[in-house]
């Protein structure tokens, strides 16, 4: 029997992406100004979000973990079914919602004593989380069974980094990233954050000035990885990310795309596109772009 996979929204696969693969969502919540809290991905969509950000600037937008209520409706349903539960949630670090499903697990286990649930920390956030939640249904889908499908998925956490930059400094200091004299500076300055992602938590990778020295700059970033790193491609999941401005993402996703022709890598499938969820956007701003990879369990 196949079991069934339920990540929180911070995935970022988006509503439509994850229907498609057969993966149930629980929404964080997230609210501007009037403190009306909207679901992710379901009572709002993320571009909208995004605009209302960028119509609002200096008014910083709030967010809330999905509850244990919340995850219990996604369970139940299935447990009734008797199918197995995999649950994939953000870096328990960044939230509590990886708490609010083993504790929805554990009310589960009261209701339906033979139901198999295992909740994962993820360790990782936003495109590789989303990665990571798609190896899981690549190996179920592979006849993986749940107890497989974990032990195979448990060395790619360790294997995940994320290469970006954001616009706008006033909301890495609101959420406590850098000081009010670093943003007020780089504000000044027309410098913008070089920002990683690696051994589930954040890390600067520098400075540039202005933003198109900021995105060509993590593309140098991403492909000095590749080859430091001896990264084969077909054994990697790779991702782009974006916030608002498709557009620019178009252009800068292109820019990738080519170096990895240059690699030998010309399978536009294994870039695909995300867009970066407002949980995780609420600390970066509506503008964050840039590229993430995540090893496979299953090669490509």
């Amino acid at each position: 029997m196949k079991f069934h996979i339920v990540s929180d929204s911070s995935c970022d696969l988006g509503r439509q992406e994850m229907e498609r693969l057969g993966i149930s969502m629980v929404s964080y919540y997230v609210s501007l100004e009037n403190e009306v809290y909207y679901r992710e991905e379901r009572d709002i969509p993320t571009h909208d979000f995004y605009q209302m950000m960028a119509d609002r600037p200096g008014v910083f937008p709030k967010t809330s973990m999905p509850t244990v209520e919340d995850y219990l409706d996604v369970f139940r349903p299935l447990a009734a079914q008797g199918l197995p539960i995999l649950c994939i949630c953000l870096n328990a670090q960044f939230s509590g919602s990886c708490q609010s499903a083993r504790n929805a697990a554990e009310e589960l286990r009261e209701e339906f004593p033979d139901v198999q649930v295992r909740v994962l920390d993820s360790s990782l956030a936003t495109v590789l989380q989303g990665l990571f939640v798609e190896e899981a249904a690549a190996l179920r889908d592979a006849g993986r069974t749940l107890e497989e499908t974990v032990e195979a998925l448990a060395p790619l956490p360790a294997t995940g980094r994320i290469f970006f930059t954001t616009n706008d400094l006033e909301y890495l200091r609101h959420g406590g990233r850098i000081g009010r004299a670093a943003a007020a500076t780089g504000t000044l300055l027309k410098v913008k954050p070089l920002i990683g992602y690696k051994d589930a938590g954040l890390i600067s990778d520098g400075i540039a000035q202005g933003r198109k020295k900021s995105l060509a700059r993590v593309r140098e970033l991403f492909f000095r990885y590749l080859a430091r790193e001896n990264i084969d491609l077909p054994q990697y999941r790779l991702a782009t990310g974006f916030g608002l401005d498709r557009a620019e993402h178009a252009a800068f996703s292109r820019t990738i795309y080519d170096g990895l022709l240059e690699l030998g890598c010309d399978r536009p499938e294994v870039l695909r596109p995300y867009q970066i969820g407002v949980t995780i956007g609420v600390h970066t701003g509506p503008t964050p772009i840039g590229v993430g990879l995540i090893r496979r369990a299953i090669s490509g």
